[in-house]
């Protein structure tokens, strides 16, 4: 029996699955698939070394069960950054000066800090020309104390 004989019939559809799992992991990643279409690998093995379906899908279900287990948490945890950092969390920390005041029943005002012009908020009325300091952000909007 050959390389080419092994890899018929049920091992030709866990590689198949395990085609399909792959597209569906690069496409949407949820690191889930990529273990479906690892454990898939596992049983078409198990299939060309002759091993009965019953012991493929046993196979299947071990390595996926396992695998999933013992490493979707870590892939998660390396995988899962926050990626960019947004332009506002550079600006926490530093200094500002208000340029329109900032109301806090409204919620709104601007300031500029580090040459740009920001939306801004605080917990106290600031009048224009108040120095400030950037102590959060909620999106484009900076949080602002006084100096």
């Amino acid at each position: 029996m050959g390389l080419m004989d092994a890899f018929a019939g049920p091992a030709l559809i866990w590689l198949g699955i395990a085609v399909v799992a792959a597209i569906v992991e690069v496409s949407i990643p949820h690191f889930g698939f990529v273990f479906v279409s690892g454990a898939a690998v596992a049983a078409a093995i198990a299939a060309a070394l002759s091993a009965g379906v019953p012991l493929q899908v046993v196979v299947f279900t071990v390595v996926l069960v396992v695998s999933f287990a013992a490493l979707r948490p870590w892939v998660v945890r390396r995988m899962s950054s926050r990626g960019v950092p947004s332009r506002t969390e550079q600006l926490i920390g530093k200094d500002g000066l208000v340029t329109q005041g900032i109301d806090p029943v409204v919620g709104a005002g601007r300031v500029n800090v580090g040459g740009e012009d920001w939306m801004a908020r605080s917990l106290d009325a600031l009048a224009p020309g108040t120095r400030v300091r950037v102590v959060g952000a909620d999106g484009i909007v900076l949080e602002v104390r006084r100096v």
